[in-house]
This record gives C-alpha cells, sequence and structure tokens, in this order.
C-alpha cells in the first residue's frame, strides 16, 4: 500500500518566505476594502448557516488544503521517533508540576488514583485519535478530524481551544521551569521572578526565566523536524534513566505511615484532582499533528502513540506513588515536589538531579509540544481561520516557522503574568473538551456517510449521541453537585448504558481499513463519559475562564472567521474538483 500521495504540483510562483503584505495576512474577497467587508457581514446568517452545514472532506484536507504552505513538510519520523516524541512531550509536562499541587491540595497519597483514572481517560483519547491519523494523516490532528467529521462550526471552537491550549500550555511549562531552576539554585521557587504589588494576586509575580526559556525552545523546534526529534529521544532516554531512579529510590525510603489518611478530602478530590493532573498526559496529541511527516503511518502511529502511553500511564502512578510515600502530603512543595522530597530524607545531592531531570523534562516536552502546536495551527491557518500567512513552510527547514512565532510571542506574554494554577485549570478544561468531541467524532466517522446513510439512520445515530453526551453531562454534574447520591448515578450510568447498547445494534456505515478502535461504539462512548466527568470535576473559576475564552473566540469568528472561512471554502471546492479523480486514493495515505 502506498505511504504517501503526492498532490498535484502547484503553479504559485515561488515568493520570499518573509513578507508582510496585506494579501498574506488577508487574501479573502470579503476583506478587499470596506465596501466588501461590510457586504460581508451583511450576509453573516447566510454565511453562519453554510458554516454550521459544511463538511470538509478526506480530499480537501490532504490534498487541498496543504499547498496553502507552498512547501511540503518533510515526511522523516518513524515508529520510535513517535513513542520518543510521545515520551518526551508527555512525561515532564505534568508528573514534575502538577503532582504536588494535587496531593497537597486535593487528593492527598490518593493521587495516585487520580493518575490511575486520567490514564484510563488519556488511553481512550488516544485511541480515538490513533484511528483519525491513521486514516487522515495530515498536519492539523483534531482539528482536521472534526472538521471532516462534525463541521466547520465545531472545527473552529475545538481549533479555538487547542490555540488556548497551545498558549497556555507552554505558558504553564515556562512558568513551571522557572519554579525548578529557582528551587534547585536557592531552594525558592520565587527566586528569579519579579513582585509587583500593584498587580492582582496570581498575576503579580513576572517571570522573565520563563520567556526566556520559551524562545529558546521554540528556536530549536524551528530549525528541522528530524533534528528537534534526535535531539529529543537522546535526552529522552536520560530522563527515563532518572525516572527509574527516582521510583526505586522513592520506595527505598518510602514510610508506610504517609498513606495514612489514603483519603483525606475523600473520593470526590480524587477526581477534582484527576481533572487537573490530565494535564500530566497531554502531549500525545501532538504526536497526530506529526501525521503528515511520518514515514509509514499505518505502522509508526498506532506503535508509537499507544504503546508509549500505556508505559507512561504506568510509570505515573508509580512516580505519584513513591512520591506520597516518601513525604507526607501535607510537607509536599507545591511547586517543586520531587526536590523538596528528596531533600527531606537527607539526599541533598539527589535533589538536584531530580531537579535537572525535571528541567530536562520539561524542555523537551517544551520542544514536542512547540512541534505538534505550530502544525496544528498551521492547519488552521491553512483553512483560513487564521490568517493564511501562519500557514507557510519554510523552503529550507521544512518547519512552520511563522506558526512557531505565534504561539512562541502569545505563550511568552501569559507565561510573564499568570501562575501556574490559573494555568492549569484552564488547559485541563480546553483538552478534556476537545478530546470529549474526538470521541463523538469518532463515533460519527464510523455510524454516518453522507453519501450512503439514510436520514433515518442519522436520527437514530444523532439521539444516541445526544443521550450519551446528556447523561454522561448528568452523572459528572450529580457528582460535583451531591446531588441524589448513588441512585442519580446509577440512573445516568444506567441511561449512559443503554444509549450506547442501542447504538451498537445500528449498522456501521464504515470499517477501519487498517487500524481501528476496538469495542466500538463502547470505548469512545466511555471516552465521553470519562472526559465529561472530568470537565465536572473542575472549578466554578475554570469554567469561568473557559466562558470568556469561547466568547471571545465567537466574536472573532462572527466578524472575521467565517467569512475568511466562506471564501477559502468556496474557492478550495474548486481546487478539489482538480483532484477528484484521486479521490478514492487518499485513504492510501497509510
Amino acid at each position: 500500500m502506498a505511504e504517501s500521495v503526492t498532490p498535484p504540483p502547484s503553479t504559485t510562483v515561488r515568493r520570499s518566505y518573509w513578507r508582510w503584505s496585506k494579501q498574506d495576512f488577508f487574501p479573502e474577497p470579503s476583506f478587499e476594502n470596506s465596501k466588501s467587508y461590510r457586504n460581508a457581514l451583511s450576509n453573516t446568517g447566510h454565511r453562519l448557516k453554510d458554516r454550521l452545514l459544511n463538511r470538509s472532506t478526506d480530499t480537501n484536507e490532504l490534498l487541498v488544503l496543504p499547498s496553502a504552505s507552498e512547501n511540503r513538510m518533510r515526511r522523516c519520523l518513524t515508529a520510535w521517533d513517535l513513542a520518543w516524541l510521545a515520551f518526551g512531550s508527555v512525561v515532564g509536562s505534568g508528573i514534575f508540576v502538577i503532582t504536588g499541587q494535587e496531593a497537597h491540595d486535593n487528593a492527598g497519597p490518593a493521587v495516585v488514583l487520580s493518575y490511575a483514572a486520567s490514564g484510563f481517560s488519556a488511553l481512550l483519547s488516544a485511541l480515538c485519535y490513533t484511528e483519525f491519523a491513521v486514516d487522515i494523516p495530515v498536519a492539523g490532528g483534531s482539528f482536521s478530524f472534526l472538521r471532516i467529521e462534525l463541521g466547520d462550526f465545531v472545527a473552529f471552537i475545538a481549533a479555538g481551544n487547542i490555540v488556548l491550549e497551545a498558549i497556555v500550555g507552554a505558558a504553564g511549562l515556562g512558568r513551571s521551569w522557572a519554579s525548578y531552576f529557582g528551587s534547585m539554585v536557592k531552594n525558592d521557587p520565587d527566586f528569579f521572578r519579579i513582585h509587583v504589588s500593584s498587580l492582582r494576586h496570581d498575576f503579580n509575580k513576572l517571570d522573565p526565566i520563563a520567556v526566556v526559556v520559551l524562545f529558546i525552545a521554540n528556536g530549536i523546534a524551528m530549525s528541522g523536524t528530524k533534528k528537534t526529534s534526535i535531539l529529543n529521544w537522546l535526552s529522552s532516554i536520560v530522563t527515563a534513566l532518572v525516572i527509574v531512579f527516582v521510583i526505586v529510590v522513592g520506595f527505598i525510603h518510602a514510610k508506610p505511615e504517609n498513606l495514612v489518611p489514603f483519603f483525606p478530602n475523600g473520593v470526590r478530590g480524587v477526581f477534582t484532582s484527576a481533572a487537573v493532573v490530565y494535564w500530566s498526559y497531554t502531549g500525545f496529541d501532538m504526536v497526530a499533528t506529526m501525521a503528515e511527516e511520518t514515514k509509514n503511518p499505518s505502522r509508526d502511529i498506532p506503535i508509537g502513540l499507544i504503546g508509549s502511553m500505556t508505559i507512561i500511564s504506568v510509570i505515573y502512578c508509580l512516580m505519584a506513588l513513591a512520591l506520597v510515600m516518601m513525604q507526607n502530603y501535607t510537607q509536599i512543595d507545591k511547586d517543586a515536589a520531587y526536590s523538596v522530597a528528596f531533600d527531606s530524607i537527607g539526599m541533598h545531592w539527589a535533589k538536584y538531579l531530580v531537579s535537572i531531570c525535571a528541567l530536562k523534562g520539561m524542555t523537551t516536552s517544551l520542544l514536542v509540544g512547540s512541534m505538534g502546536q505550530a502544525r496544528y495551527m498551521t492547519q488552521i491557518a491553512r483553512s483560513h481561520m487564521i490568517p493564511p500567512f501562519f500557514a507557510l513552510v519554510h523552503p529550507k527547514t521544512g518547519t512552520p516557522v511563522n506558526a512557531t512565532l505565534l504561539i512562541t510571542i502569545c505563550s511568552s506574554i501569559v507565561a510573564l503574568f499568570s501562575s501556574l494554577d490559573v494555568l492549569s485549570s484552564v488547559f485541563s478544561i480546553s483538552t478534556l473538551f476537545i478530546f470529549m468531541l474526538m470521541a463523538v467524532a469518532l463515533l460519527v466517522r464510523r455510524y454516518y456517510v453522507r453519501e450512503s446513510t439514510s436520514k433515518r439512520d442519522l436520527l437514530k445515530v444523532v439521539m444516541c449521541l445526544l443521550v450519551i453526551i446528556c447523561s454522561s453531562a448528568v452523572g459528572a454534574g450529580l457528582f460535583k453537585t451531591d446531588s441524589f447520591g448513588w441512585i442519580g448515578y446509577t440512573v445516568a450510568a444506567g441511561v449512559w448504558f443503554l444509549a450506547t447498547l442501542v447504538l451498537s445494534f445500528l449498522p456501521k456505515q464504515r470499517t477501519a481499513k487498517v487500524w481501528g478502535v476496538p469495542l466500538v461504539p463502547w470505548l469512545p462512548a466511555l471516552s465521553i463519559g470519562t472526559n465529561l466527568f472530568l470537565i465536572g470535576s473542575l472549578g466554578s473559576e475554570a469554567f469561568g475562564r473557559f466562558s470568556i475564552c469561547t466568547g471571545v473566540m465567537l466574536v472573532y469568528y462572527l466578524f472575521v472567521g467565517v467569512h475568511a472561512t466562506y471564501d477559502a471554502e468556496h474557492q478550495n471546492s474548486q481546487d478539489s474538483k482538480l483532484v477528484g479523480g484521486v479521490a478514492d486514493t487518499d485513504r492510501e495515505v497509510l
């Protein structure tokens, strides 16, 4: 089976990569002048309806949109690269950052169960990502997958949250890097931060170190995909060895009495922490965005993604258990937990080893995160949801330099001001929301094909999905408010089960040709339930911040996004006809 499909040669005249004209940012007819823009605004209702009903296609995402980048990304990654990219992206992005905070504030020793619950949910999401990435290996990841199955508008909401996730995630890692560095140098996480009393609490500690780290990491990521991958897996092997050391030494110095009480804040504290420590597992979705640069997606992505996520889940549970057994949860340092824990048992030298490992882990997370986030941005820009200037791929490096710079600048501004707890709550709800949508999209892909599914069968699928989503949301709400006790949870779970059972008896309209999620619809439906449950476990502040960010996204969409994508899509529909002859071969990009 062919490994790739080469798009038709572009007839576009090559231009300099570094250019700044209006045409590069707003080439659509709607933004040609003030009159055309006013005309576009007057047709917002019609265009919004078009966007709500519009669906992209595999062909469009695979063959038409990449031409907007002018230069192709290079297929240079193998299963080995992807496995270590997942490891480098995930390990360090949370376990060294969030574990201490959640063990101290919410879960106590039961933070181990928080990691187990989040790991299970993350693995379900990884399965959904893998099937899509094998079938549609493009740089857009979840954005492209949702655009094909759930439509342009839903994809935009996801795109907004992807951008939010990218900026907040990178900023949080930058802040955490500075915390560990400060603890290592002066035993003070805030040592390098500048306190500004006139600013609001949680935003009054300026962090210039975080900004410097972000620029360095993103600069390396821009230099080339294969170079960054090699650097990542070499350094990640060192991280793996240090993690083994942390686990072994942690259990050697473990005190069983530190596990009592195991549930200081009850089961509710466990799931509250599970929603936040989900951050520790994020990053695996970045591997899906590397599909366009993978040599053999059908073989390499399942091995690299699912294999690495299974191992990481086990590692996280062992590391969390080692921490809470070394030190009583009330004495755990929230900013640099592992460094301070080793210092407390008299292993002062180990403190520096762990800090260096944490710094290295967070650095590789920034590297891989920068690669994945920029590729998300590239595909979003290819669709014109943001200016196509950010879709350009540099001819020498083969990387999306403009998109990387955008993420770097935005995340640096956020990292300079925002504290870790503010960033983690916003990041978690955004990520969980996207993962929930991915599970919904997979079920739609399996049970609905526009050309062949009858309206009656479509209605059945929609009803089942609505009941699955609503019952999951109700169950999460009942748990959050502690209403009706176990009776309420049982009823909600029963309704979820019946809806999934009915869906399982409906005829599947599509089967995975190479690699597919097993036990459909049960595992995707379970992924919907677990993600919504974890979302429901977050605090009200997270929802408030999420709502504000979503509101800003919608305003942008109504005044810019809907018009840019409408123009671009109607232009691309003409281009799609030119490659219609390969519509049946796009599945062979495997």
